[in-house]
């Protein structure tokens, strides 16, 4: 039952290392590929939050921009 779940895993994390050819799945190989999906997850976690904060960033000066703009728009309406 076991070697099955393992086979199942390696199936689905990466059909061409599961032990297609008859080979059976070694644990270490299940935790290895894990271990490897763990990283890879929070890489992208991490480079989520980069972006949402460069995001955040850019609406803010965005919106600084077009503050100043208006100031800008206001001034020459004045001067006409």
């Amino acid at each position: 039952q076991l070697e099955s779940f393992k086979t199942q895993v390696m199936q689905v994390c990466s059909p061409s290392a599961a032990g297609s050819t008859g080979e059976s799945v070694t644990e270490q190989q299940v935790i290895e590929k894990v271990r490897q999906i763990s990283d890879e997850n929070q890489q992208s976690h991490e480079r989520e939050k980069s972006l949402q904060e460069e995001l955040c960033s850019r609406l803010a000066k965005e919106k600084e921009v077009s503050a100043d703009i208006e100031v800008f728009k206001n001034s020459l309406q004045k001067l006409q």
